[in-house]
């Protein structure tokens, strides 16, 4: 099997349960975001291990690291928050197999495609800081924002188009992936 026909059999899979029954996408909703959390906190065990193992030093000491880490996590939940209130007013979760029936272009969405997501990748800097974790703020989040990207632009994007139609497409030209201004890779 080519990279390409699993690729197309994955988004089909999303696609199938997203238009699905809603007792299949009931069920199926915890399965996602347990393993979305254990993702996570695997980045997060990593990068804390990785610093042990490799005697890396904190980047900044206490009281600093927790002034640079509480704003970024702040900022993060809320943005994670208010992304989840969003889907939750429109009758969807963020879990891809259960989303919401129709686009949502209000609140963080009308400035980000991907705000939630956004607010994670702020939730992983702000916990490298807060455990002064070097791995994870310069390897391990980075990382983690690569993967989400590449799984975005192969098979999140690609299930909305074919399940929204040209409502996302028209979108997606005119709203960042994630943040406004900082976009131009995406």
């Amino acid at each position: 099997m080519s990279v390409l026909s699993f690729r197309h059999k994955i988004i089909n899979l999303f696609y199938s349960v997203a238009k699905g029954s809603k007792k299949v996408r009931t069920l199926l909703t915890p399965l996602g975001g347990l393993v979305f959390l254990s993702f996570v906190g695997l980045f997060i065990l990593l990068g804390i291990q990785t610093d042990k193992t490799l005697g890396f030093r904190p980047l900044l000491s206490p009281p600093a690291n927790i002034s640079v880490s509480l704003p970024v996590l702040s900022i993060g939940a809320m943005l994670i928050i208010w992304s989840i209130i969003h889907f939750v007013k429109n009758k969807g979760t963020p879990v891809p197999f259960n989303p919401p029936p129709k686009l949502i272009t209000t609140g963080p969405y009308a400035y980000s495609r991907n705000p939630m997501l956004t607010g994670v990748f702020l939730v992983l800097f702000g916990l490298g800081f807060l455990l002064q974790s070097v791995s994870l703020i310069f390897i391990f989040t980075p990382f983690f924002v690569l993967i989400n990207l590449l799984e975005l632009k192969a098979i999140e994007e690609p299930e909305l188009e074919k399940r929204l139609g040209t409502e996302y497409s028209e979108y997606k030209k005119v709203t960042p992936m994630f943040i406004p201004l900082l976009d131009a890779f995406c």
